[in-house]
């Protein structure tokens, strides 16, 4: 069974990991975290965790989990927290830098099974939202998306370990928020579970149709497909079209740089070529014509345009996410023709997010 480590005293785990060391002196706000510092704070919850019934109750491999999300839920605060002018500390956006941060460390450095790795990244990613969903603009929507990427019932262990791993005059009003979710959820069917969609098609369009509901189903107007490729470079997406994909068209970013001789670190050139070829894209969509799209692809905001610009022209999408292990990755681009420096390859893990099953028709984890 993996396990992030098997030496799990807080002193080990300052002897063994650089991030756990960096969590002394983070400050927290006194008047919600008057326990002292990240490092503490840690501390605390991991205790707290060991305690919970619902803890002890879980798997082996569930518990494992759920401690090493524990240990780095708050990995980023050290980049994120804030002394604002009126005295008060923040760290905004600690969890979702956490979440990258969480998955480029079990890529890298120790490396853990993909399934295994992207639940812990999620419940970083997710950890305070069992605290605040109802504040959302629209939290049953918040609800059903964290519910096809984290598993709920986890998460709020989480969150229950981390309300009672601290010291604040509200902890009794955030365990009734947990308890609330945990009743919402189970409304929802969404519990312990990915909401059950009844179609891929469904499921697209809640999520990118204004006003849409998660029970309805949609006729099916689409009229081609287009296979929209992400991965980090070496991660054989070229291997993929040859052997899933012969002989449709491709819409490559890299051959439009190529023809044109345009270095990838030109950002002004790369939206030139992006430009191009969203314009061939265009035309295969008007001629109905099933076709590839062969980019990296990286983060969620550029998949979403591009899903968005696909949809509009009536066209399934299925989003094929590619993965090896990461010293495979690293030979894999060696032996390309078009080698990757490192420390760009390096910038790209620490940015990646993985795609979730509901930004397209259809998801594909081609894992190795």
């Amino acid at each position: 069974m993996w396990q992030l480590t098997s030496r799990k005293s807080w002193k080990e785990l300052e002897q063994q990991f650089r991030f756990v060391r960096a969590m002394r002196d983070v400050p927290q706000d006194p008047r919600c975290h008057a326990e002292g510092d990240v490092a503490v704070h840690t501390r605390m919850v991991i205790k707290q965790l060991l305690r919970l019934p619902g803890y002890r109750q879980l798997s082996p491999l569930d518990r494992e989990i759920l401690w090493t999300a524990a240990l780095l839920h708050d990995v980023e605060k050290r980049s994120t927290t804030v002394i604002e002018a009126d005295g008060s500390i923040t760290s905004r956006g600690h969890a979702r830098r956490g979440e990258q941060t969480a998955r480029e460390l079990l890529y890298r450095y120790f490396p853990a099974p993909f399934h295994i790795r992207e639940q812990i990244a999620k419940l970083v990613r997710y950890h305070d939202l069992p605290l605040c969903f109802f504040e959302k603009p629209d939290p049953l929507k918040s609800l059903i998306q964290a519910s096809l990427e984290v598993d709920t019932h986890l998460l709020a262990l989480l969150a229950e370990a981390n309300v009672r791993g601290r010291i604040s005059p509200d902890r009794d009003e955030l365990l009734e928020r947990i308890a609330f979710f945990r009743a919402y959820c189970e409304e929802n069917k969404c519990w312990g579970q990915p909401y059950p969609f009844s179609s891929g098609l469904s499921r697209f369009t809640y999520f990118y149709k204004e006003d849409a509901f998660p029970t309805y189903e949609p006729f099916d107007t689409t009229v081609c497909e287009v296979v929209l490729l992400s991965g980090l470079p070496g991660a054989g997406k070229d291997t993929y079209l040859a052997q899933h994909l012969p002989g449709w068209p491709v819409v490559s970013l890299d051959d439009f740089r190529r023809q044109l001789r345009i270095d990838p670190a030109d950002r002004e050139g790369t939206g030139y070529v992006v430009q191009m070829a969203k314009e061939k894209a265009k035309s295969l969509l008007r001629q109905h014509t099933s076709f590839v799209w062969n980019a990296t692809t990286l983060t969620r905001p550029i998949r979403q345009q591009l899903v968005e610009l696909f949809a509009a022209y009536k066209a399934r999408v299925r989003l094929v996410y590619l993965e090896v292990p990461y010293p495979q990755l690293r030979q894999q681009n060696r032996n390309r023709l078009h080698v990757v420096p490192n420390v760009a390859m390096d910038r790209m893990i620490a940015r990646l997010e993985v795609p979730a099953s509901w930004e397209a028709h259809e998801v594909v984890y081609e894992v190795r």
